[in-house]
């Protein structure tokens, strides 16, 4: 490790072992025990060895698979993958204002998401429908996800029985339970309750999960100032122990089980003592998660357009364009929160959406870099072209034009005296989101499993019809 790191993982260690990690569940102070892990009351001391091996057991890399084998991605190494956004509650209007979300604003937003070719991975709580029942809908937007798409999923978190259901419907999708334990078919986000707590919630999320083979993501969201020291290395060091702890667990459940790093820490704003996101300490805190993650061989979880702008605009912007562009730079594998997010996680704006597609293709085109062969490097051309000639009508041009030059999706190159203003830049957005809308195809689901899954969540008194006549 370089020294800042191995300073931070010292750090971790300590917190660890000295002041420990408060689980509630009886059933994981029992497996820790069982493990000779020191418990006292519902607090687990580590040490550092009983970390390290654990964490050696977790696999630097593995494949998630989709429906469709095309759309299975491999998390970790250097390669990056976007997920949509999660967990928002409202949806904004474009005018500073927010609404409830709903089940159709899932849809749509799931409908984008398998229409766009930055992303493999849907599903989640892409919003948090108001008008579906909250003990139902984990299970309920899995089955909606599944008939919307074919590329891999992502589960919405939920207690202990709507997490049975979850993955009852995964075997359903995978063709029976010794397929999903043998090729991991989803992925979850497991948050920890900080400071240096993970919930009955979460672990019994966790544990599910994990023996039914599943890959987790342990996401710490500490925020400095708030539920972690105003400075950021002592917020750093305390998501760091609390992720490392999670993880550690996932070991004792299933050994050899896919896990990734997940680091979510900011600032909060000392003023309102509400998250903020669209910071520089934000990103700082993305970069040490992903460095920390590699130092340790784990998959990462972080980072994604992350703002805190209330609406559409310059903030929103280059809050989140900063936030992405660290999180690319810095190869982090699984990027939930990549698009559409607004108002610190609080609410999904369809305009920020069409926003993000524009970061996430400018983004990819510098990324994508630039290739330097005699073909590229263009000699012949520039020799026939010669001293003031001109090379737009030139065959070279016609040839590489589409692929050498990132065309915008709806930023403007205006000359002065041409009349644009913010009215008809909202105008173009919603052609766009109208255009994609009318444009997606629903991926093919045999009617064998659909017809399963209705019967399986009719059973146990969910309404699929709900979903049904909104995909019709």
């Amino acid at each position: 490790m370089r020294s800042s790191l191995q300073k931070i993982h010292d750090a971790s260690m300590v917190i660890l072992q000295d002041v420990g990690i408060r689980f509630h569940h009886e059933e994981v102070l029992d497996l820790l025990r069982d493990h000779g892990v020191r418990v006292e009351g519902q607090t687990a001391f580590f040490s550092e060895n009983q970390i390290m091996d654990r964490l050696a057991m977790a696999p630097a890399k593995f494949t998630l698979h989709a429906r469709n084998p095309k759309h299975s991605i491999v998390i970790g190494g250097d390669i990056t993958h976007y997920a949509p956004g999660y967990g928002a509650v409202f949806v904004g209007q474009g005018n500073g204002t927010y609404r409830q979300a709903l089940l159709r604003d899932y849809v749509n937003l799931g409908k984008l998401i398998q229409y766009s070719p930055y992303f493999r991975v849907n599903g989640g709580i892409l919003v948090q429908p108001s008008d579906i029942p909250h003990e139902a809908a984990p299970p309920l937007l899995l089955y909606c996800t599944a008939l919307l798409t074919d590329k891999c999923l992502l589960a919405a978190a939920g207690g202990p029985t709507a997490t049975e259901m979850v993955i009852d419907l995964l075997v359903i999708l995978a063709g029976g339970r010794k397929t999903l334990h043998a090729s991991p078919q989803v992925i979850v986000p497991i948050n920890t309750f900080s400071p240096l707590q993970m919930d009955f919630y979460s672990l019994e999320m966790l544990m599910q999960y994990v023996r039914n083979g599943q890959p987790t993501m342990i996401s710490p969201c500490v925020m400095a100032g708030t539920t972690g020291p105003v400075t950021l290395a002592g917020t750093i060091a305390l998501a760091n122990a609390e992720a490392l702890a999670g993880i550690a667990l996932a070991q004792m459940i299933r050994p050899g089980v896919p896990v990734v790093y997940g680091f979510q820490s900011t600032a909060a704003d000392l003023r309102t003592g509400g998250i903020c996101i669209g910071g520089p300490e934000r990103s700082l805190c993305i970069a040490y998660g992903a460095r920390l993650a590699r130092a340790y061989g784990l998959p990462s979880r972080g980072g994604g357009a992350d703002n805190d702008a209330i609406d559409l605009s310059g903030q929103s912007g280059y809050e989140s364009m900063m936030s992405m562009l660290v999180t690319r730079f810095e190869k982090i594998n699984f990027v939930l929160h990549s698009i559409g997010m607004s108002a610190s996680f609080a609410a999904v704006s369809y305009e920020q959406f069409i926003f993000g597609l524009e970061i996430l293709g400018m983004i990819e085109r510098y990324k994508r870099g630039i290739r330097i062969n005699p073909e590229t490097l263009a000699l012949d051309v520039i020799k026939e072209a010669g001293i003031g000639g001109e090379f737009l009508t030139k065959r070279h041009t016609i040839r590489h034009m589409r692929k050498e030059l990132h065309v915008p999706l709806i930023s403007h190159r205006f000359r002065i005296g041409l009349a644009y203003d913010e009215q008809m830049m909202k105008q173009d957005i919603q052609l766009k989101l109208q255009r994609m809308l009318a444009e997606y195809q629903r991926p093919d689901l045999s009617i064998h499993s659909l017809e399963q899954m209705r019967f399986y969540l009719a059973d146990r008194k969910i309404n699929t019809h709900v979903v049904d006549r909104l995909l019709e």
